[in-house]
């Protein structure tokens, strides 16, 4: 009988391992890339969903590091989508411009760091995720990290109402419409900070917080102790000022989808 049982639990265990990903996401998640055009120039975003489910659902927009939309942005859509929601990572940067070296991440992130031209980016994003014929275009969210981190803000900061808010992971805090645009915040702001994070001074820090606190916006400002720029990416690279951070990644990706599931409820 103990034989039996035991064969019976590895069968079920070998059919649960055939139905996931060697990220451990469901193996109906389809993720494909998706070409656009904005002000004549061609870009191509990706985007993730389930294809074993049916009928609109929440969208969430994911917005890219510097380095631009790589493989990583497209690994957290294909998560938000194995979440249940219609996950769009989008392009920034145009159609295949993304690098490794941290002299042209800085270049790119430079050039499209301004306030405007960012938003005018992200809201062409937005307007394609809200017209998939599977996303509820009154339920939509967005994430972004580092360099995405900053863009994810500018959209509160713009007054915009997204449903299930915004989330920054170890985000750039400086904005040329914070003062302003703190007084203007609609929708729910979740930071996620290195406590160790050398990109952002106290001072920026300081200041983004107590700017937004000073006007009554809705935010949740969490600081992860000993935590660097980048906790949330695996091989990060420490020789400029980054580093993984398994226990405030695994926190902050479930702050994330309590913020998700509890806004979009309400």
């Amino acid at each position: 009988m103990r034989i039996f049982l035991l064969l019976v639990t590895l069968v079920i265990l070998g059919c649960n391992t055939k139905n996931k990903t060697e990220e451990g996401i469901s193996a109906s998640i389809v993720g494909k890339n998706l070409p656009y055009n904005f002000e004549g120039t061609e870009y191509e975003g990706y985007i993730a969903s389930d294809s074993s489910k049916e009928g609109k659902r929440p969208g969430i927009l994911v917005i890219h590091e510097w380095w631009g939309l790589n493989e990583y942005p497209k690994m957290r859509a294909r998560q938000l989508a194995d979440l249940g929601y219609v996950a769009f990572a989008m392009d920034m940067y145009g159609k295949g411009v993304y690098t490794e070296d941290h002299v042209k991440a800085g270049e790119l992130s430079g050039a499209n760091g301004d306030s405007k031209l960012m938003l005018s980016k992200i809201n062409k994003a937005l307007e394609i995720l809200k017209s998939q014929a599977n996303v509820d275009p009154d339920k939509i969210g967005a994430i972004g990290y580092c360099f995405g981190g900053k863009g994810v803000i500018e959209i509160a900061l713009d007054g915009q109402v997204l449903k299930g808010g915004v989330v920054s992971f170890h985000g750039m805090l400086m904005s040329q419409n914070l003062v302003e645009g703190a007084k203007n915040v609609k929708t729910k702001i979740l930071i996620h900070h290195g406590a160790d994070d050398s990109f952002m001074t106290k001072e920026v820090v300081d200041n983004f917080v107590n700017t937004l606190k000073e006007a009554n916006a809705p935010l949740t400002f969490v600081s992860h102790p000993g935590s660097k720029h980048g906790f949330t990416r695996k091989g990060a690279d420490p020789h400029h000022g980054l580093a993984y951070n398994e226990e405030a990644d695994k926190k902050s990706f479930e702050s994330m989808k309590l913020f998700f599931e509890t806004n979009f409820k309400n």
